[in-house]
């Protein structure tokens, strides 16, 4: 799936891009833990039972996860920004549907509503791609994916402090204003992306991914209440992998498929977004865990005794760490790559959990446990940005970024139903109160470092970056200086193809996609040719490369040139006739 470009001039982005489209994450990043701090009062609140009460959580999760590869799709196709600013007025508008109700119903379709914002995410991180010079990028990225957990992290007291002295309403008050702030900020900083993805929105597609996560994620969130061996349960499993295999295979012959299931093959996706479940499970670990330690009254033996505004205090330093993550990520990545900086980040997550497992019996060792954990986080989901963006061609950063967002999204829902399972059948009850134990808290932190383990597991699958010298299009996000970024541009010249893309008569053909395809038939760098027909592309390796060319008006070209570690001028002409020529 190739790109193309508006006759605008590439965007300059403004040193204020960054933090608005950071802070647009942040803010729908909290309508996941908005609640939190009123979660077990939902029920009075709501005039429902429990069971009932849950599906205001459940109902912005499943939205959410729905909505992240769908935007991104949307915004290769019709403006990543454009699709930025429509999530968050759907968030808006959800928001003020919240704060106008206590009836469940109405409720549940505000906080849908709120939860179509995640896909603000992906499509932040394919803007700051389209637009950042990449000695800029990779901490930028690193801020923007991090603003998941920001969000979240930093949602918890806020919204303690105001659920505890306000009606809970105001908590969709407060976030409707700070949807409306982040969209006139978009609106006067952030410009549009020229980037454009070719094809045509998959509705089919879309409908069939919408409809198999819906099936899936279901049951992960609601088996705790359901059974897990009901058969409503194990039904919707079982209708889930129907569904999802049916879409898969749809999506492999639909020509402009929703999500690229090839690219997504690639080992440096497959094993990025499965490593992405695995953070996700253990991120969500510690924030339903630490608050419900901090506070159980301290009558039970274990609890802290903290207040609702306290307890949110010890653990907003999860979120606090991850955004100052971000720069430190930046000069790891520069100097071993986002793989190395990801398997860092793992081994850290590793610590505050196993570390965490002995601090349990003050306000101040929870604290600790945060602030190891938020920087475990924050490497870890800053380096899955800048994996996924090196492995896929630009037309599809935010279609791969939203897939990403899913697995971690994924991640979490799985994380709050075996948690939650676990809670449940290791609390005491008191007084037909359920009361979650000190054992079950333990248990909840090792199922944790589990997850951490496969995690690392599926991170030293992760295929070996190249080395600087070596560098292909897609992993030119490592500079930290602009004299590294300067060296390494000159570097590629010297040990790429160059040319021009000519069409009749020799006149230039600008904006032509030039592909370079290795002896195995995979994509090895891409560029589009500049208004003077020119173009560059770096090699990853010496050896036989295949250089196709395509342009609007024009037939495609493809011409076999092998590089031997010199600059090696290649002209593609594309009134040639329409088959391999040799260069």
């Amino acid at each position: 799936m190739s790109h193309t470009t508006t006759d605008q001039p590439r965007p300059r982005a403004g040193g204020a891009v960054v933090p608005v489209l950071a802070f647009a994450g942040i803010v729908v990043a909290v309508m996941q833990t908005l609640l939190v701090p009123v979660i077990k009062d939902l029920p009075q609140l709501l005039s429902t039972a429990p069971s009932n009460a849950t599906w205001v959580l459940t109902s912005t999760l499943l939205s959410g996860a729905v909505a992240t590869p769908i935007m991104g799709r949307l915004g290769d196709l019709y403006g990543k920004r454009k699709m930025l600013i429509l999530s968050l007025a759907v968030m808006v508008a959800g928001a003020l549907i919240s704060a106008l109700t206590s009836q469940l119903l109405t409720m549940i379709v505000g906080r849908t509503l709120q939860g179509f914002a995640m896909g603000a995410i992906p499509l932040g991180i394919g803007l700051m791609r389209d637009m950042l010079p990449r000695e800029k990028l990779g901490s930028a990225m690193a801020l923007m994916s991090s603003s998941i957990g920001v969000g979240g992290g930093l949602a918890l007291p806020a919204a303690a402090l105001v659920a505890q002295h306000t009606n809970w309403h105001a908590l969709f008050y407060g976030a409707a204003g700070l949807g409306v702030l982040s969209i006139a900020l978009t609106l006067l900083v952030v410009p549009e992306s020229p980037m454009r993805a070719e094809g045509s929105f998959d509705l089919l597609g879309a409908i069939g991914l919408s409809g198999g996560l819906v099936l899936l994620l279901l049951p992960i969130t609601k088996g705790s209440d359901w059974g897990w061996s009901s058969g409503t349960t194990l039904g919707l499993f079982g209708a889930s992998v129907v569904v999802l295999l049916l879409w898969g295979l749809f999506e492999l012959r639909v020509k402009a498929p929703l999500v690229d299931l090839r690219t997504t093959a690639r080992p440096a996706v497959l094993f990025t977004n499965l490593a992405s479940i695995m953070v996700g499970v253990a991120f969500y670990v510690v924030s339903l865990v630490l608050p419900q330690l901090l506070q159980l009254p301290k009558a039970t033996g274990y609890g802290l005794g903290q207040s609702m505004v306290v307890a949110g205090l010890c653990v907003a330093p999860l979120g606090l760490t991850m955004m100052f993550t971000a720069p430190v990520y930046a000069r790891l990545s520069a100097k071993y790559g986002p793989k190395v900086t990801l398997i860092m980040g793992l081994l850290i997550i590793a610590l505050g959990y196993g570390g965490g497992l002995g601090l349990m019996d003050a306000a101040w060792q929870t604290v600790v446990t945060s602030v190891v954990l938020g920087a475990g986080i924050g490497l870890a989901y800053s380096s899955l940005p800048a994996l996924i963006v090196g492995a896929v061609p630009a037309s599809e950063t935010g279609a791969a970024n939203g897939l990403n967002t899913l697995m971690r999204s994924i991640g979490t829902s799985v994380s709050s139903a075996v948690i939650g399972m676990v809670l449940a059948n290791t609390a005491n009850n008191v007084g037909g109160v359920a009361i979650p134990t000190m054992h079950g808290f333990r248990v909840s932190f090792l199922i944790a470092t589990a997850a951490v383990a496969v995690g690392l597991l599926l991170a030293l699958f992760l295929p070996k970056a190249a080395r600087p010298a070596q560098r292909s299009q897609h992993t030119q996000l490592r500079a930290s200086s602009e004299e590294d970024a300067a060296l390494e541009r000159a570097e590629e010249v010297l040990r790429g193809f160059r040319g021009r893309v000519l069409g009749a008569d020799g006149v230039p053909v600008a904006r032509a996609k030039v592909t370079l395809i290795d002896r195995r038939g995979r994509q090895a760098g891409a560029t589009v040719s500049d208004e003077y027909g020119s173009y560059v592309l770096a090699v990853p390796a010496q050896g036989a490369y295949v250089l196709a060319a395509k342009a609007s008006g024009h037939g495609p070209l493809a011409s076999s040139a092998t590089h031997s570690g010199e600059e090696r001028a290649v002209e593609l002409d594309l009134s040639l006739p329409r088959e391999i020529v040799s260069a």
